[in-house]
């Protein structure tokens, strides 16, 4: 069970999935449960010694878990290649942005476009997303309503992806219309690097 779960792990981390211990229960482990912390504790221990990574639990009343690299880096330095090195790279902007800003960027989900010079055309070149998060994006010329050849659709990246993977997270603000929300960081991101990596 201890090698099967292992693999389990590594294909879920693949995508960066959070990992449920209940589909750890019901895909690996199944008759095993009473030795759930036993067959968890092996698996820990093979990632670390023979992959470098550790299984953290973020989130301790749904028991959510993430594998995050041990081994040493150097500053600045993670291990990712191609495709995925751009989108860590776009994700450490966001992130320092983030940070720079306070720990916390609010955004809304909606607004009115913005007046027109001329009224009696409508076209506009990108749609417009409000907020610091979205105008600091398209000051890198990242535009979220746009398709970005290495990013694809960045508002769905960063909205659905970035906070799927843990390493955003999105709070609604309350009483608030058009609706508001705020980015922060997610518990993956908290876990993986740290404020000084990313400045």
């Amino acid at each position: 069970q201890v090698s099967e779960l292992v693999q389990f792990l590594l294909v879920k981390d693949q995508k960066k999935i959070p990992i449920k211990r209940a589909d750890m229960l019901k895909n690996v482990i199944r008759e095993y449960r009473n030795a759930y912390a036993e067959i968890v504790r092996r698996a820990d221990r093979i990632l670390q010694e023979v992959f470098g990574l550790q299984l953290v639990e973020i989130d301790t009343k749904r028991h959510i878990y993430i594998l995050i690299n041990n081994l040493p880096h150097a500053e600045g330095q993670h291990l990712c290649r191609g495709k995925e090195k751009e989108v860590m790279g776009l994700l450490l902007v966001i992130l320092s942005f983030i940070f720079m800003k306070g720990n916390s960027v609010k955004d809304s989900e909606f607004s009115p476009k913005p007046p027109s010079l001329y009224p009696h055309f409508s076209f506009s070149l990108t749609p417009h997303f409000p907020g610091a998060l979205w105008e600091f994006l398209h000051l890198l010329r990242v535009y979220p309503g746009k398709q970005h050849s290495v990013f694809g659709d960045v508002r769905k990246l960063v909205t659905e992806e970035f906070v799927r993977q843990k390493y955003l997270e999105t709070t609604p603000i309350p009483l608030t219309d058009p609706p508001e929300f705020k980015f922060q960081w997610g518990p993956r991101a908290e876990k993986e690097t740290s404020k000084k990596d990313v400045l």
